[in-house]
C-alpha cells in the first residue's frame, strides 16, 4: 500500500468550508425549533391500560370502506410512519383515501412486567381490532404490520383470519435464521432466563445500543462527522434532530414478552419451522388465507431480505405480493423515494381487492 496522497489546497479548502460551517452553526442552533414528531391530526378511538388507538384525520373524508391499522413494533415508538409533513406515510395513506388508524402501545413500567405475548396479540391487537371494527361497521379490517408488529400481525391473522380482510407487512422478519441475521445470530444462545429474571423489563437503552452496535461505525461515528455538513441549514438540521430525537425515544420492553419473543422467534425460529402457540392457540401460517402484501428493504440491516421474502413459501393464500424497496429499515418510511412508492403501491394494492 502507497503512501497516501494528499492535495495541500483541497485539504486547505475543506478547513476552511468546516470552520466556516462550525461558525455559522453557533446561530443555526440558536434559531433551531424545539422539534415534534407526529405531525397529522389524530383522534383517540379506543384506550386500554397504557394502549391508545388513534384514527388520523385526512383533509378529506376517506373513500375506502375498509380501515387500515397500523401495528407497529413494541421495540420503538410508532410515530416513524408520520414523522414530519413530507415524511409520513400516514398523510401519503389519507392523501389517497385511505382510512388510517394506529396502535401507539405506550411506555411499559414494572406494573407489565409479566405481560405476555398472548396479552399483546390475543388481547390488545384483538381488541383495537374489534373496537376499529365495531367503530365503522365491518367485519374485518385491513391490517399493516410493521418490523416486529408485522411478526405479531402474522400471528394474529393466523390465529384470527376472520377479522382480517388484507395483511400487509413491511420490514418484518419472517425466517428468523438467516444467516446474514445478526440480530439473531447475537441472540441465539443467549441466556434470555437469566437475562430477564436479573432484568425485568428489558432497559430501552440497552436496546438501542444492540441496534446501533449492529453498524457501529455508521451510527456512532460516520452520521455525526457528517452532521458538520448541514450545520448551516436550518431545516435540515432540524430533520435530523427529529430522527435522533425519535431514534433515542424508546420505551422498555415487557420482560415476559420480551422472553418469549426471543425465545420462540429469535431461537426457536418458530414462526417457519412450526410449534409456535400463543396463549391457548397454535401459530400456523398456513392458517392466512386472506390476500397479503410484503414489503421488504433491500438495503435493511435490522431485517435483512432474506428472513422476510420467504413469507410466501409459508402463508396458505394464493394472493400473495411482495415488494422490494430499495432503502433501509427506516429509509422505506421516511425517505423522498418512500414517499413517491410506498403508499401508492399499498393503495394500489388494496383498491383491487376492495370488494
Amino acid at each position: 500500500m502507497g503512501p497516501i496522497k494528499i492535495d495541500p489546497a483541497r485539504a486547505f479548502e475543506e478547513a476552511l468550508t468546516t470552520q466556516r460551517k462550525l461558525a455559522v452553526a453557533l446561530q443555526t442552533l440558536r434559531d433551531v425549533d424545539d422539534v415534534h414528531f407526529g405531525v397529522t391530526d389524530k383522534e383517540e378511538v379506543y384506550r386500554e391500560d397504557k394502549l391508545v388507538v388513534y384514527r388520523f384525520k385526512g383533509e378529506r373524508p376517506p373513500s375506502a370502506k375498509v380501515p387500515i391499522l397500523i401495528v407497529y413494533a413494541l421495540v420503538n415508538r410508532p410515530y416513524v410512519v408520520d414523522l414530519q409533513d413530507d415524511r409520513s406515510l400516514v398523510k401519503n395513506l389519507l392523501a389517497r383515501g385511505e382510512d388510517v388508524y394506529l396502535i401507539d402501545w405506550g411506555y411499559p413500567d414494572r406494573a407489565d412486567r409479566w405481560l405476555t405475548l398472548d396479552d399483546y396479540i390475543n388481547g390488545y391487537i384483538s381488541r383495537s381490532v374489534d373496537a376499529v371494527a365495531k367503530r365503522i361497521g365491518v367485519k374485518k379490517i385491513n391490517l399493516l404490520g410493521i418490523c416486529q408488529g408485522g411478526a405479531l400481525s402474522l400471528c394474529f391473522a393466523a390465529m384470527h383470519p376472520d377479522k382480517v380482510k388484507n395483511l400487509i407487512t413491511m420490514v418484518t422478519p419472517v425466517d428468523f435464521h438467516t444467516p446474514d441475521n445478526m440480530l439473531s445470530n447475537w441472540t441465539r444462545d443467549m441466556d434470555v432466563d437469566l437475562f430477564v429474571d436479573t432484568l425485568g423489563n428489558v432497559p430501552a437503552d440497552l436496546m438501542n445500543q444492540c441496534y446501533l452496535m449492529l453498524k457501529p461505525v455508521r451510527l456512532n461515528q460516520q452520521k455525526y462527522i457528517g452532521l458538520v455538513d448541514i450545520l448551516d441549514d436550518k431545516v435540515e438540521l432540524e430533520n435530523f434532530l427529529r430522527m435522533e430525537k425519535w431514534i433515542f425515544d424508546s420505551p422498555d420492553q415487557a420482560g415476559e414478552a420480551f422472553r418469549q419473543f426471543i425465545k420462540d422467534f429469535y431461537q426457536g425460529n418458530k414462526l417457519v419451522k412450526g410449534g409456535l402457540k400463543i396463549g391457548a392457540h397454535d401459530v400456523h401460517l398456513g392458517n392466512i388465507t386472506m390476500p397479503v402484501l410484503n414489503v421488504f428493504a433491500e438495503q435493511d440491516h435490522l431485517v435483512p431480505p432474506s428472513a422476510s421474502r420467504v413469507l410466501g413459501e409459508h402463508i396458505g393464500t394464493d394472493d400473495y405480493t411482495q415488494i422490494a424497496f430499495r432503502g433501509g429499515h427506516i429509509g422505506i418510511y421516511v425517505s423522498s423515494r418512500a414517499q413517491r412508492e410506498v403508499p401508492s403501491a399499498i393503495h394500489d394494492w388494496l383498491a383491487k381487492r376492495a370488494l
